[in-house]
């Protein structure tokens, strides 16, 4: 029920956009659309992003890393290194993706239940 209470939330904050089209996030957007959410990439790989700025990655091991919003960017690092990278985020009102400043796109969706 707390699952579906938070998709409910998340649909007022991020409005889906019909007909395929990818909308840019505002920083208070991108915030609601990705904490305490997980996202499933095409690759199986997962990324959870937890409400105290740390986040996971599995691509097959966990790598924990940090994120935040800067800029109104989706940004993160992983130690490591103390640089970190930030990307527009996008959402079509099924996925989101992460666009990198060199053009780079990372395209996730939500994780289901069983995911």
């Amino acid at each position: 029920m707390r699952q579906f209470a938070l998709m409910i939330a998340l649909s007022c904050t991020v409005a889906p956009v019909w007909g395929g089209e990818w909308r840019s996030l505002s920083g208070e957007e991108v915030q609601a659309a990705l904490e305490g959410r997980r996202l499933v990439y095409g690759s199986g790989a997962w990324q959870e992003f937890n409400a105290s700025g740390r986040t996971l990655y599995n691509a097959g091991h966990d790598s924990w890393g940090y994120w935040g919003v800067r800029d109104g960017k989706y940004c993160s690092t992983w130690p490591p290194s103390d640089l970190w990278a930030c990307y527009a985020l996008e959402s079509n009102g099924e996925a989101l993706r992460f666009v990198g400043e060199g053009g780079d796109i990372t395209t996730g969706r939500y994780a289901g239940p069983e995911e």
